[in-house]
């Protein structure tokens, strides 16, 4: 049966965010690989030839390369998934040679830094489910967790069972640098001492007594047994392994997991704790407290890394069950912080993220605005700051919930940030823009799109300058280097193209709110050319303008809901002109627009087509069925 035809319309001008948008393709596809020439070995591997000196040190590999194969999905050069590839096979042999990984796999360390490295191999398996190679690894890492012969989950008591774990089992303490933990670290001061409440060491220059130093690193490897509640992120790996094919184990074991982590909370009040002994009891290695886990409530971060790992969790246990009610996991550590908020400015407020902040803000620390308590100890909430707006983002983006809407509203109005201003600002997690782009889909910002391209072009021209001006010696280089210059920038186009905040950082799964297909390349992505805007996301409702740019090629485009095919389009309405003379009488000065046609077309399907004729626009709103079908990772030939 022949999909129905959509309007679209001509377009008598095309619009700047689109060619912003087409530029901004263009320039990536450019500049990354002079990177690559720049900073890679024909094998793939990074250019370093130092030694490795700690457990630290795996993620910041991957991490280069992050967002590589998401920039395919969008629409990206075929060259860069293949690069894409090449690089995490390079990079994993220079890891196994250095003794970090075994069969290809971390041999173990805390998930808070696990899950940014893995981010990249989520994104290659979602690209190109089809990639046997990929599927394979992908079924055989989350066996380390599924199978409790592999040392890292205790099925009894529903614990993973180290706060470092990996292909080696659950490690020993933290590493080898923290046997002692003295005051000469001064890179670790901002965030205090690690465990609070040891005799004779109140502040951070007891650490200066070797006795005091060795005391805190007895502790810290004591108490570095049991689950952590960053742990929480590790679901994400056993989740896309169920992506594949739905494997009954995989999703079992994620609900499971998250289930005993839920049970905790509740019995907590509501709030997650951070740590389980290893008998199964909350508090048991921690002096009875509900907080103190290694990436913690108390040490190093808190919110950032609990909240974040609660989310991620959260999230995972409704995708694979379809029970938002999981969610509360995650909204609790959001309402407890905001009830213990203060009114205050960043540049007067000390806090353990203050240089962040000030370099991120700028003028605007200044400003007061809502701080949120990030961390918990002996004397109640402490370390003051900006709430990460990502959290409650990605909550009410999963959830479409009204409830976690009001909560989103609210925060964003208490930002010390204009909600109407795109800084140029990009961290290794290439995030930071969600307030303005949240105001664009609340219709109250239509210049997001321009001037967020804008400063993203702006960002990849700052990197390919870095590019050309840093020549590291690869004896010396800093293993943070390549995530500070690598030029491929993905945050707006999934917010623009994909309805998606960006992914979030410490081992989110590439979720979209709309995906695409190039039908007559047969892969995933716009095609050549077009451009996309989502330009609402209203409950089960997508608003988006597709668009043409070229003014001689007819492009063919697939529409679907989501990214992993869970639902339908049950309809879409769609604006175009009507009887229209386009292009018109030679003779006359211009052609004389239609007069604007609504109307609505039954879909009840997985996907539509949209075919554009040269410079040529379609304006719809998709509206989605609720999920019908369990989530997998989609095919694009299938389309065929």
């Amino acid at each position: 049966m022949a999909e129905p035809r959509i309007p679209v319309s001509p377009m008598r001008e095309i619009p700047a965010w689109a060619v912003l948008e087409r530029r901004l393709f263009d320039e990536i596809d450019v500049a990354w690989p002079r990177f690559v020439e720049r900073y890679c070995e024909p094998d793939g591997r990074l250019r370093f030839s130092r030694a490795f000196e700690s457990r630290d040190g795996v993620d910041d590999f991957y991490e280069p390369f992050f967002n590589w194969p998401a920039f395919y999905s969008l629409g990206g050069s075929d060259a860069v998934l293949e690069a894409a590839k090449h690089h995490w096979r390079g990079v994993t042999a220079q890891l196994a040679e250095a003794g970090m990984l075994t069969e290809e796999f971390e041999n173990g360390y805390d998930w808070f830094h696990q899950g940014e490295s893995l981010i990249f191999f989520y994104a290659l398996c979602a690209a190109d489910p089809d990639d046997a190679e990929f599927r394979e690894r992908a079924e055989r890492f989350a066996a380390l967790y599924l199978d409790p012969a592999r040392g890292n989950y205790d099925a009894e008591r529903n614990i993973i069972l180290a706060p470092h774990t990996g292909a080696l089992g659950a490690l020993e303490g933290l590493g080898p640098e923290w046997v002692s933990y003295p005051a000469s670290q001064r890179n670790m001061q901002p965030y205090g001492l690690p465990i609070e409440g040891l005799p004779g060491i109140a502040e951070w220059e007891d650490l200066g007594d070797p006795a005091n130093a060795d005391l805190m690193g007895d502790e810290m490897r004591r108490r570095a047994r049991g689950d952590v509640a960053v742990n929480l992120a590790a679901t994400s790996l056993v989740a896309n392994r169920w992506l594949y094919d739905g494997d009954r184990q995989a999703g079992e074991w994620v609900a499971r997991y998250v289930d005993g982590w839920l049970g905790r909370a509740r019995a907590n009040g509501g709030l997650v704790p951070d740590n389980v002994g290893p008998d199964g009891e909350v508090g048991s290695l921690q002096d009875g407290r509900w907080w103190g886990g290694h990436y913690g409530w108390n040490w190093p971060h808190g919110l950032p890394s609990v909240g974040m790992a609660a989310l991620i969790g959260a999230i995972n246990a409704a995708f694979v069950t379809g029970d938002a009610g999981y969610l509360e996991l995650a909204r609790v550590p959001l309402d407890t912080v905001i009830r213990n908020a203060t009114t205050a400015t960043v540049a007067e407020t000390p806090m353990s993220l203050h240089g962040n902040w000030l370099s991120r803000l700028g003028p605007d620390a200044a400003v007061p605005a809502m701080l949120v308590p990030h961390r918990h100890g002996l004397d109640g909430w402490f370390d003051f700051g900006p709430i990460p707006l990502e959290l409650p983002t990605w909550l009410w983006w999963f959830s479409r919930d009204a409830g976690d809407l009001e909560r989103l509203r609210s925060l964003m109005a208490v930002q010390p940030e204009s909600p109407h201003e795109v800084k140029p600002f990009r961290d290794k997690a290439e995030g930071g823009h969600d307030l303005p782009w949240l105001s664009f889909l609340a219709g109250e910002d239509p210049g997001y799109p321009e001037r967020a391209l804008s400063m993203a072009l702006g960002q990849v021209a700052r990197r390919a300058a870095l590019v050309e001006a840093e020549h590291p010696d690869p004896a010396t280089v800093h293993i943070h280097f390549w995530q500070r210059v690598q030029p491929v920038v993905t945050e707006v186009l999934g917010q623009l193209i994909g309805g998606v905040p960006q992914v979030l950082y410490n081992g989110g799964l590439p979720f979209a709110a709309v995906s695409y297909v190039d039908v007559d390349r047969a892969r995933p992505g716009l095609p050549p050319d077009v451009a996309a805007l989502v330009t609402a996301l209203d409950g089960d409702e997508i608003s988006l303008e597709l668009v043409n740019t070229s003014l001689r090629h007819v492009r063919r485009v697939q529409i679907r809901p989501g990214r992993f095919g869970e639902r339908d389009i049950r309809s879409v309405r769609s604006t175009s002109e009507g009887a229209t003379a386009f292009p018109g009488d030679p003779v006359a000065y211009t052609s004389v627009p239609g007069e604007a046609v609504e109307a609505v077309t039954a879909i009840d399907a997985p996907w539509i087509t949209v075919e554009l004729p040269p410079a040529h626009r379609a304006d719809l709103v998709l509206e989605l069925t609720d999920p019908i079908r369990p989530p997998r990772h989609q095919r694009a030939q299938t389309a065929h």
